[in-house]
């Protein structure tokens, strides 16, 4: 029982830390593994060790895989690619396919740009495409962010669903799979078809004069948004493919070939490398301004690597405490599923403290222990991490700094942020879950 006690004061603790007192999520993890391991009866020099393990066992891949995945994001943003992709993606058709357009377009785009950078780049095209369509822009905007929700949080190599696969040790190629199968179904009901019954009472304060001008259309726009297509879309493909071939043909030399390209740290260097040829090619991307934007693309990953070392630090006190055990242990006896518990966990945190990240690690780092006593297939394990992302996206409200940036860009009330996003976000989440749930069945 004390073991149970000492998690749950550290979580509270957590929660105290981050939402009362204002603590960076960094500096608050940090210190709950410190406290924690000492309350869970760690000596002093072991707690320290379990810390700096868990630290670097964890970024040493989560690391890589953010700084690269950053690099991707700043050459797309700074050559205009992303803007040219959007632009291409919704040019033309009538408002349904538009907003089912736009959803596609965040899942995309979701991949490789952080959900606030994203945003804030293909917002003036929500303005165009609302005055081209003589519709609400927040009736344009809810699908897009849906699918960055689901890219944010959903599908590999985004920093969340990394950092939950290592701490997790689930299959990359598994995990995009699993991803793809539960996110985009979520994306579609909490996107365009929630818009599509809900769109009479969504509400935000744009006028007509708010509306961006129409980007010019020539063929340097065609050529910006299919490199960014490709640049998307073969780190994907060399991922899932060696997933593919590894099922298929396991322990072949081909297998072991494909093993190689689809690792996240070769399939993302290639995208980087593949990225930064084409788009020197393409007239009018300026290297400077290419140069200069991946110089800061690691101000904001930065953030994102210590706050999952530290959610790694984390799991690792209560792993080698033993607390992490006695927690699985208990909750085994329960009978409660494994997938709701981690769903749930991801759920209180989200909706606790706000941040996607900060509810992924921390679920992952309780629910890795349970994955001792509640052995499940390599699938179902890919699932677990689907079924975090789902929780650590529902309910964005007033702590989510993405809830204020969309109530800032729609010039919403609090309130129609809340009818709007906040129910959107709760639908992708719990959507997310109940495809987890169907899929479960198949491991």
């Amino acid at each position: 029982m004390i073991p149970l006690l000492a998690i749950a004061g550290i979580i509270a603790l957590l929660l105290v830390l981050v939402l009362k007192f204002r603590w960076p999520a960094f500096l608050a993890l940090i210190a709950c593994s410190l406290v924690g391991g000492l309350a869970l009866g760690l000596p002093g020099e072991a707690v320290l060790s379990s810390i700096q393990s868990g630290m670097g066992g964890t970024l040493g891949f989560v690391a890589v895989i953010v700084g690269l995945g950053a690099l991707i994001g700043a050459i797309l943003e700074s050559s205009g690619g992303i803007g040219a992709l959007a632009d291409r993606l919704t040019q033309r058709g009538d408002v349904a396919r538009s907003r089912y357009s736009l959803g596609f377009l965040g899942v995309l785009v979701g991949i490789p740009i952080f959900f606030d950078v994203a945003f804030i780049i293909l917002f003036p095209f929500i303005l165009a495409l609302a005055r081209r369509l003589e519709v609400k822009p927040v009736t344009l905007a809810i699908p897009l962010l849906a699918g960055l929700a689901v890219g944010h949080s959903f599908i590999p190599p985004t920093p969340g669903p990394i950092a939950v696969a290592g701490l997790i040790s689930a299959d990359i190629g598994l995990v995009i799979l699993a991803g793809l199968a539960t996110g985009v179904p979520a994306m579609l009901v909490g996107g365009p078809l929630f818009v599509r019954f809900a769109a009479g009472h969504l509400d935000d304060g744009l006028s007509g004069e708010d509306a961006a001008p129409k980007p010019p259309q020539d063929g340097r726009l065609g050529r910006l948004a299919a490199a960014s297509a490709i640049v998307i879309l073969v780190p994907l493909a060399l991922m899932v493919g060696a997933a593919a071939i590894r099922f298929a043909l396991p322990g072949s030399p081909f297998s072991k070939i494909t093993d190689f390209l689809g690792h996240p740290f070769t399939a993302l260097l290639l995208a980087c490398l593949l990225a930064m040829v084409l788009f020197s090619r393409i007239p009018g991307v300026r290297h400077h301004d290419i140069r200069e934007a991946m110089a800061r693309a690691f101000e904001p990953a930065g953030i994102i690597v210590l706050v999952t070392g530290a959610g790694g630090a984390l799991k690792q006190v209560l792993v080698d405490s033993e607390g992490g055990q006695a927690l699985a242990d208990t909750l085994a006896g329960t009978g409660l599923p494994i997938l709701l518990l981690s769903f749930a966990i991801a759920a209180a945190m989200r909706i606790s403290q706000g941040s996607a990240t900060v509810a992924m690690v921390t679920a992952a780092g309780l629910t890795a222990p349970l994955l001792q006593v509640s052995p499940v297939s390599a699938w179902q394990t890919a699932l677990l991490v689907a079924a975090i992302g789902s929780g650590a996206t529902l309910a964005s409200h007033i702590n989510d700094s993405g809830f204020w940036l969309v109530n800032r860009y729609l010039e919403q009330e609090t309130g129609e942020t809340l009818r709007s996003w906040t129910i959107a976000s709760t639908l992708v989440g719990v959507t997310g879950l109940v495809m987890c749930a169907l899929l479960w069945q198949i491991g």
